[in-house]
Formats: structure tokens, sequence, C-alpha cells
């Protein structure tokens, strides 16, 4: 499991934080209040209580700011992962925790909508396993009331991935594998 964590910090590090595709994710970093919890069941009910379980524990534990489910089994495939996405939204509302959570999504094959496979944009969400990112909405607000121009990330990211081009974001993604060098 700890393969799991180690290559997703180095994402975190090497491609989210060095290249600020996330303004916010430094500090937390820093901060060590980010939990990572690799999940690896493989059915879909499981993997829904655990994203409850993992909302218990934000609201318990408040030294924790943010958690990154690592789904080590699962969602391999883009559209499976886009429907469990879903799924995790719904059950979110359900349960009582629309505007109090929100989950930003990552997968090694993340693909916007319209956008072309090869699209160097896509790897703003590209991550080294499929994952769902559970953050704190009034966290978020706070960053953001804090950042100038917070509506020009997305636009910014999107042409920093361009400008660093498809080669080198592929490279960069790969690296996090060798988290031991």
């Amino acid at each position: 499991m700890q393969n799991y964590i180690s290559a997703t910090q180095a994402w975190l590090k090497t491609v989210i934080i060095e290249y600020s595709i996330c303004p916010f994710a430094k500090r937390e970093q820093e901060r060590g209040s980010i939990h990572f919890n690799v999940n690896q069941d493989t059915e879909i009910e499981a993997c829904l209580l655990d994203l409850i379980l993992e909302c218990d524990r934000l609201d318990n534990e408040a030294a924790i700011e943010t958690t990154l489910i690592i789904y080590a089994n699962a969602f391999a495939d883009f559209d499976d992962y886009l429907d469990f996405l879903e799924l995790a939204e719904s059950l979110l509302i359900e349960q009582g925790y629309e505007g109090i959570y929100q989950l930003a999504s990552f997968h090694p094959d993340y693909c916007f909508d319209g956008a072309k496979l090869d699209d160097p944009g896509n790897y703003t969400n590209r991550s080294p396993y499929p994952m769902l990112h559970l953050l704190r909405e009034s966290s978020i607000e706070q960053a953001v009331a804090a950042f100038p121009h917070p509506e020009s990330i997305p636009t910014r990211n999107l042409a920093l991935t361009k400008e660093l081009g498809l080669s080198r974001m592929r490279s960069l993604l790969a690296a996090c594998y060798n988290f031991d060098k």
C-alpha cells in the first residue's frame, strides 16, 4: 500500500505543486494535513462506504484538511470511473454532505469532455491511480477568496500543460512511479 501512497505523493509534489496546478496544495502538503487512503476494494458499494468513512474522518479530525482516496484495484477503465464518480457525488448529497465536502476527480486516463485523448490539458487531472480528492468546501471558499482571480486557474493550467507538451506531461506522470530515486 505504501507504493500507492509514495507514487501519489511524488505526483502531488512533482506535478501538482511544482507546476502550481493547484496553488493551494503546497500549504497542505507542508502542514502534513493531507490524508492518503488506499482503497483495495473492487466492489462499488465497498468503495462508496469507504468514501463516507472518509467523510466521517474529516468530520472528526480537524487536523486533516483533505483526503486523497486512491483506488488500487478498481476503476481502471475511465468510463467506469466516471460512473463511480457520479454515484459518489450523489451519495454525498444523500448523506447530507452537500455544501460540506466536494469531490475532485483524478485518473490515469482522464480526458475532459470534448478533448482528444492526447491533449496535454488532460494531465491537469491525470494521476498515477484512479482517485477521489475529498475537500472541505469551507476551506475551498477561504482559499479562493484569498487568491487573486481564482477563475483563471483552469485556463492557466491548460495553457501550461500545452506549453510543456504531451511528451513532458507523460514523462512527469511516469516518473511518479520511480519514487525511490
